[in-house]
This record gives structure tokens, sequence and C-alpha cells, in this order.
């Protein structure tokens, strides 16, 4: 019987999973991506194979993993805008919670023993003092936080009573596109404060809004913890990795555990751009933490995980270059 050694990655056409499918690649994994292409977009993987579909078809699952002989899946395909989970709370509890239901159901059928979660630092809603860790009250403000946490319940409960594990990672605020131009994020009606900035740099946006002035920070903005995307990928390899170690069932936090407040992010933008951007000060939103940052000691001990692209400047000027080249060949 062949070995089985295909990693299975969903959501592989959006803006994370792309990224992570560039660095199997780059490691000489066999992968195939299965996306529904609601929001990704099939030239973000290149020549990787694909499947369309989504990632709650038991039957197209089931068929996915026999065919290909799927042995690790890396699970990204998921809503994630948070507004829209509030006022949508079923579309996500649905596309993500139910979905991930399925998704594991198939792995256990067919097999399957690695599992790489994608997460969110939603699960903490706000956490006290800013500092969120992996022991820290899980207290969701919304549905899409809340989406995510019952799916961490859901990989916590089969792992203890089959052969599956898997490693959850908890994200911060993801920026920055691959250093090397060859993708980023495409995505309509971005909300992440750096490529929404990048956009309003290239004439897509008439202006930039800050969310509150008024927060106990040092510049009344509210302060967050941002990790490039290479970064990032990089952890959902080193998760794979760990777990083919032998490595037990874990959550981790993803970031580099520290903050820039809203004004430096996009002093940042401006100085990198060379130019000024309009920026509008509105009232703050329900629900924003003055300060969310990861406590990220643990990631570093369990996998060795070290970021090499923690630079504020250098994630503004990768997620920048992008911006510039959707300008010339929109995706």
């Amino acid at each position: 019987m062949a070995i089985k050694d295909t990693v299975l990655v969903t959501g592989g056409a959006g803006y994370i999973g792309s990224h992570v499918v560039l660095q199997l690649r780059a490691r000489g994994e066999q992968v195939v991506v299965l996306d529904n292409l609601v929001t990704g977009f099939r030239q973000a993987v290149l020549d990787t194979p694909l499947i369309v579909g989504n990632a709650g078809d038991g039957e197209l699952l089931r068929r996915t993993i026999a065919e290909h002989r799927v042995s690790a899946v890396l699970h990204f395909a998921a809503h994630t805008i948070v507004p829209e989970s509030v006022r949508e709370p079923l579309k996500y509890y649905g596309n993500n919670t139910c979905a991930t239901r399925s998704l594991l159901a198939a792995c256990l059928e067919g097999g399957v023993r690695q599992f790489v979660f994608s997460s969110t630092a939603a699960v903490y809603g706000m956490p006290e003092g800013g500092i969120a860790r992996e022991d820290s009250r899980m207290a969701p403000i919304n549905a899409y936080g809340t989406s995510k946490l019952m799916s961490e319940w859901m990989l916590r409960d089969v792992t203890a009573v089959t052969d599956l594990r898997a490693v959850a990672l908890r994200y911060f605020n993801v920026a920055g596109s691959d250093p090397q131009g060859r993708i980023g994020q495409a995505t309509a009606k971005a909300t992440l404060l750096i490529k929404v900035a990048c956009e309003a740099v290239v004439g897509k946006r008439s202006h930039v809004s800050i969310y509150g002035t008024d927060y106990p920070t040092s510049d009344g903005t509210g302060i967050r913890d941002y990790i490039h995307v290479d970064d990032l990928a990089r952890a959902h390899l080193n998760a794979l990795y760990y777990l083919r170690a032998g490595g037990a069932t874990t959550t981790l936090n993803c970031g580099y555990g520290h903050g820039y407040s809203v004004r430096e992010v996009l002093d940042s933008v401006q100085r990198v751009a060379g130019k000024r951007i309009e920026i509008r000060e509105e009232p703050r939103r329900e629900g924003d933490p003055p300060t969310l940052v990861a406590g990220a000691e643990r990631i570093r001990q369990v996998l060795g995980w070290e970021p090499k692209l923690d630079d504020l400047d250098g994630i503004v000027r990768t997620a920048l270059r992008w911006e510039e080249q959707l300008q010339h060949s929109p995706w």
C-alpha cells in the first residue's frame, strides 16, 4: 500500500492559506488545496492541484482524502469578518463550526493523523490588561470568535479519544505579503488596517478611519500585535512537523508579543510610502479592546518557532508592494 503523504489545505486559495501552500511546496511537500473560491483566488495557489468545493462537504472530503492519500490537514476555510458575524451569526456557525465538524468526521474515517487549525485571538474577547495568553479566560464577544472556540473544543474532545492529534494556532493581526511578491491579500472590502492603509496610498480608498482616539494608551488609539503572514505561515509548518514527530495536541498563540498603536501603523505606512494619506477620526467601535497583544512565549518553546520579519516598516513594505502590483494586474 502506498504511504499516505499528501497535505490537504482547506481554504488554501485564501490570504493566509495560500502563503502556507507556497511554503509547503518549497519544502517538497505534496499538497492539494480545497477551496470554494468565494473569497479565495484560483491564481493564488499557482500550480498546486485545486479542488473547488466546500470544506463542509462530507462526501467530497472523504473522496479527496482517499484519492490523494491525505495524511495531514491544515484547515483555513472559514468566514472571518467580525462585524458580519455579529449580523449573521448562523452563517458563521454553519460555515465555520459545522463545516469543521464535517471535516473532522472525514479525517477520522480516512485515517488522517495530523490536523492544524486556523483559530483566532477573538476567542479571548477583551482580556484583562490587554495581554492574551493561552490560559487566559475564553470570553469571545462575537460569533466569529465563538465559532472558532467551538471548533477548538471539538478538536480537544476528538483528539482525547482517537489517534488524531492537532495544533490550534490563535492568530493576532496578520499583515504583509509574500516577500517575493508572488501572492498577497486581494480580498474585496478588506478590513485589516495595514491593507486598508496601503489601499489608501494607491488611491483605492479615499481615507483611513481611526476608530477611537480616547483609549488609555500612549496616543489614545488601540494597540494590536501585528504578525507578518510569512512568519505565520512558517508557524503552520512548524506545527505540522511537531505533530509528525509525535507532539501532543496543543493550542498556541501566533503573535510577536508586542504591539503597535493605530497611529504608529499609519505613521509607518506614510513613511514607507513617502506620502500622506487622509485620516479621519471616528468614535470607538463597540467591543474593540484598548490593547490586544499575544503572550507568545509558548509557541517558541513548543514549536521552536522564531519570527524572521518582526519589523513594522518591513511588514508595511511588503503589503504596499503587493498593493501596487494589484494596481497593474488586479486579480
